[in-house]
């Protein structure tokens, strides 16, 4: 069952009238909302060129870290970078790789190290320096200095055993700091400095960069590749680590971007290709290259290939592991829906009206989709969420929140109890005993309702309402104007009113080879009360569970390049009772089951029925109901089976249909002619009796004699003087919401045939 969903809708005062002008309407109220209206932040927002970035020894620690480097460079000493396993983590391993490799020849005075995620956690440990430690030995390189990106910072045990073996360590990450300062030389960590600070919401990779700009600065004799070249790579972190993308972020990202358009580098130029994506947009890189990459990690654990996709120039490795990604993602949709099943069957075990945190364990779960699978909870049921698998006693996992409830927070109180955690307020890691997690669960839930009080209800948050018209390529190239979207400039939202789906289909997605993936889409056609239409999709969700009436909709615009043309993405819907449709039950095909339990319906519809059996003992049903009487008298009139060959209802537009009978009217009245009443049917898809006495009688005001001959079924139309107030409001209303009602009792009939087949 559909979860309910409170739709915040946002308000805001009217653009500039030089803001509308600039950018357009709807952009205009989307900076409004977003409190950009003064000129030069509208300018400074839009354009690289107006922002002034913020320089890399803004860092409190930079010239440290930068001097030991040089050190380090200048005494030929050898270096590791600890890197991270998720893509931010991966891209900023990547940036040092290609970055300090400019000063230190790699894989003799420089290497990495990433933790394998299935069998380590995020952050460094003892394990992984001793084995660090003993390949530089093997080499007979001694370890002088590490550089950690997207991780370290809590990482306390750790960093006190390096500085026992006399090992440096500069530390670069985002997230949450130490309550005590570690042995290190440096940690660069945009966290120290306040929200509003233009640094502040630097992700793993774009901290990395920013050492590296520093290091350029320093020594900018030495490096060979443009310090440029880089920013693909932090555009990938950046956008797959879901940063605010605010202040020096964004300035980033759109520099990123820009780069990543021209396809330089060789695994990002293959990956765009394998996902059929341009790479000049944000979702190319949240749908299409940071799953893969992020899949490898969770599938088979071990992502130092990936630091090789990003990094090397020959193109039949790059090819190799371009294909083992691409497996690794379909294995992890896969996976990922089938856990979340499990989760869901558990969930309902659950009293949600007691429970402010979902904690539960299996130990059949893989650890790596877990965070995803999280994610997916908290969505569906607005409740932060841990999800653990279990191992030789230890319970490993992820957790994920929602906008307002610190889970860092909730947990950082219950150190006593877990092994290891780290993250940020919206989400983490942690491990732990398994005997200690009912306990934490019981621990950090009472808190929660100490500190929060009340469950948060799920929320949508809408940025505009919209009209189908609306969704066409102007609208989408103005949202254009304010990418990148992200964290803290979120794509926007959009409120479509009074809908019906129709031409509802689903199927999984299939793979490269053609394979079908344990994924699913639904697509369908999306019509309102004016005829107007637009196709879209729904990810992970089937056909049935579509509403069956009117409803609002909350969707986003997308650029479907396949199809050259632009569809909506649906997020959420509300069904609603129809004022003109009142009579209508919301579903009627619980209706025809229950009162007409033994009913078999035949579907011939698209197929040849010209040699139907004369004999048939069936009731022929060539005309779609277009009211519930209709449907009533179909259903009631017989005990034998019925037999649908009706044509699909044609797609009447009221618009449209009043002009072709303006039109008929016109001609007929000049030339004194007759028609005949299937004839105008035909021209106006329209049959039903009641909509065209509508058209009749506004004929009439427009100045038409309508003479209706019921014997022959012809009709005159003649002229006439009319002293009424022309109008033709009423005729296109009818007509638009009878092709409401044909769309609704096709699919009443569509869905019953599919149910008593699959129950048959």
């Amino acid at each position: 069952m559909k979860t309910e969903t409170n739709w915040q809708i946002l308000k805001a005062d009217e653009p500039p009238t030089w803001l509308s002008e600039k950018v357009g309407k709807f952009a205009a109220r989307l900076l409004v909302q977003r409190g950009i209206t003064a000129p030069e932040q509208v300018a400074a927002f839009l354009s690289i060129e107006a922002y002034q970035p913020t320089s890399a020894f803004a860092f409190p620690e930079m010239s440290q870290a930068i001097a030991r480097i040089q050190q380090a460079y200048e005494q030929g000493e050898t270096i590791a970078i600890w890197g991270d396993f998720d893509a931010d983590g991966i891209t900023a391993t990547s940036v040092l790789w290609e970055g300090l490799g400019q000063f230190f020849v790699q894989g003799d005075r420089l290497f990495f190290y990433i933790p394998d995620r299935l069998k380590e956690s995020h952050g460094i440990s003892v394990r992984g320096l001793d084995e660090l430690r003993s390949q530089g030995e093997s080499l007979d390189k001694s370890l002088k200095l590490i550089v950690t990106c997207d991780t370290g910072s809590t990482s306390l045990e750790a960093l006190n055993y390096a500085h026992e073996l006399g090992i440096d360590v500069i530390v670069t990450d985002h997230h949450t700091l130490p309550d005590m300062r570690p042995p290190v030389v440096a940690i660069i960590n945009p966290r120290y400095f306040a929200n509003e600070h233009p640094l502040f919401h630097l992700s793993g990779v774009a901290v990395a960069y920013k050492l590296m700009e520093a290091l350029y600065e320093t020594l900018p004799e030495v490096p060979q590749q443009p310090l440029e070249d880089l920013l693909d790579l932090v555009a990938i972190g950046l956008v797959a680590d879901l940063v605010s993308l605010r202040g020096d972020c964004r300035y980033l990202a759109q520099k990123g971007i820009a780069v990543l358009r021209q396809k330089k580098r060789l695994g990002v130029r293959l990956l765009l290709e394998q996902c059929k994506r341009a790479g000049d947009r944000p979702i190319d890189i949240s749908f299409g290259i940071a799953p893969r990459i992020n899949a490898v990690s969770r599938i088979w654990g071990d992502v130092r290939k990936c630091v090789e996709l990003l990094t090397t120039r020959d193109e039949k490795i790059c090819k190799s592991l371009i294909e083992q990604t691409e497996l690794a993602n379909t294995q992890r949709k896969a996976l990922q829906k089938k856990v979340f099943k499990q989760v869901q069957a558990k969930v309902k075990l659950l009293d949600l009206s007691t429970t402010g945190i979902i904690v539960l364990a299996d130990p059949q779960w893989s650890v790596g989709i877990l965070g995803l699978v999280a994610g997916q909870v908290v969505a569906e049921y607005g409740r932060p969420t841990i999800l653990c698998t279990v191992d030789d006693g230890v319970a490993k996992g992820s957790a994920r929140s929602l906008e307002g409830i610190n889970l860092y927070e909730l947990l950082k109180g219950q150190e006593h109890l877990l092994t290891s955690f780290g993250g940020h307020p919206l989400a983490g890691g942690l491990s732990l005993p398994i005997e200690n997690l009912s306990i934490l669960a019981e621990a950090i839930d009472q808190r929660f309702w100490s500190q929060y009080g009340e469950l948060q209800s799920k929320a949508i948050t809408i940025d505009l309402e919209v009209e189908i018209p609306d969704l066409n390529m102007d609208l989408f190239n103005e949202f254009k104007q304010l990418d990148p979207f992200g964290m803290g400039n979120p794509y926007p939202r959009l409120l479509l009113r009074d809908c019906i789906f129709s031409e509802t289909s689903h199927a999984n997605i299939l793979n490269k080879k053609r394979q079908k993936v344990e994924y699913i889409k639904t697509e369908y056609t999306l019509s309102d009360r004016s005829g107007h239409q637009i196709y879209g999709d729904w990810w992970g969700h089937y056909r049935y569970e579509l509403p069956d009436t009117v409803c609002d909709v909350v969707v986003e615009l997308v650029d479907n390049t396949f199809h050259r043309r632009y569809d909506v993405r649906l997020i959420d819907f509300q069904a609603k009772s129809s004022p003109l449709m009142a009579d209508l039950p919301s579903l009627a095909t619980p209706f025809i089951n229950s009162s007409h339990p033994n009913l078999n319906i035949v579907d011939l519809r698209g197929h040849d029925h010209s040699e139907l059996d004369k004999n048939l003992s069936a009731t022929i049903c060539d005309r779609c109901p277009q009211t519930w009487q209709d449907l009533n008298i179909l259903l009631n009139g017989t005990e034998q089976a019925i037999t649908l060959v009706y044509a699909k209802p044609e797609q009447i537009n009221g618009a449209i249909a009043w002009q072709t009978l303006v039109g008929i009217a016109k001609y007929l009245s000049r030339t004194g002619k007759e028609i005949k009443r299937s004839q105008l049917i035909a021209k106006l898809k329209i049959a039903n009796q009641a909509v065209l006495q509508i058209g009749f009688d506004e004929l009439q005001q427009h100045g038409y004699a309508v003479q209706v001959n019921e014997q022959e079924q012809t009709i005159r139309i003649s002229p006439a003087l009319s002293h009424a107030s022309p109008t033709t409001k009423h005729f296109i209303q009818a007509a638009n919401e009878l092709a409401f009602q044909q769309q609704f009792f096709d699919r009443q009939l569509t869905t019953f045939c599919d149910e008593w087949t699959h129950t048959s």
